[in-house]
């Protein structure tokens, strides 16, 4: 991008803020048609700032920046409404949305699916949802985001084979082959049935809620390397303590 090259109305969501010198922040921004992108937001942490009530999560914005290097700043963001913020439990799960994002996609690449699939999952956190309908949209939302960058698994097939997985056979999931029949050897383990309905995009039964969530984690957790997520291990004490 050249110096004199601005980027003007362009949909995107705060991720993640941190201070930038005395009076500034950056803002981790993931935006539909640039993918995540660094802005600095110059004097938002000054009371009279325009933008400091603007730069907060899960808030739909307008945003406009400039700049040639990797981090740009931003001249101006418009709140666009339209969009109930999560509450509560749905918050700590959006949170985790968010740092799925900042941690697995790389700067400037667009992704404007994964933004729609986004903003949609925001919409379903944010209506009446009980625990189980939490467990179904963060574990959509988890495999449209592997499948997007690239590390979407086969759950449908033998990895050895390529037969058809069979609902009631036992097999374990490794992130590097995919799914293979267990006899003996390591990985996730996992039934057939619940990789059905993972390459069915069926969450209804209960098993498989209990089996995707393992298998998502497992797959995320090899894709990030050893940094554990953060807003993971909350959402694991919220439910410890809920429970």
């Amino acid at each position: 991008m050249s110096s004199d090259t601005r980027i003007n109305n362009e949909p995107g969501f705060v991720l993640h803020t941190y201070p930038f010198k005395e009076t500034s922040v950056v803002v981790e921004a993931f935006t539909r048609g640039h993918g995540r992108v660094a802005l600095i937001a110059r004097g938002a942490r000054r009371p009279a700032s325009a933008l400091r009530g603007l730069v907060q999560p899960f808030a739909p914005l307008l945003l406009s920046w400039f700049g040639k290097t990797e981090l740009k700043t931003l001249h101006a963001a418009e709140w666009q409404g339209g969009l109930a913020a999560p509450q509560g439990r749905a918050l700590m799960c959006g949170f985790y949305l968010n740092e799925l994002l900042l941690r697995l996609l790389a700067r400037g690449d667009a992704h404007e699916r994964l933004y729609d699939r986004y903003v949609e999952t925001l919409e379903q956190l944010a209506g009446d949802c009980s625990a189980g309908d939490y467990e179904r949209i963060l574990r959509r939302f988890e495999k449209d985001l592997l499948a997007e960058i690239g590390y979407g698994a086969t759950f449908d097939a033998d990895a050895d084979s390529g037969a058809p997985i069979e609902a009631d056979v036992r097999y374990v999931f490794q992130p590097e082959r995919g799914a293979l029949r267990s006899d003996g050897q390591p990985g996730c383990p996992v039934s057939g049935q619940t990789l059905i309905d993972l390459a069915a995009d069926r969450f209804d039964r209960p098993a498989t809620l209990v089996e995707a969530k393992a298998l998502m984690r497992a797959l995320i957790n090899h894709t990030l390397g050893a940094k554990p997520l953060y807003t993971r291990q909350l959402l694991r004490e919220l439910t410890e303590l809920t429970a």
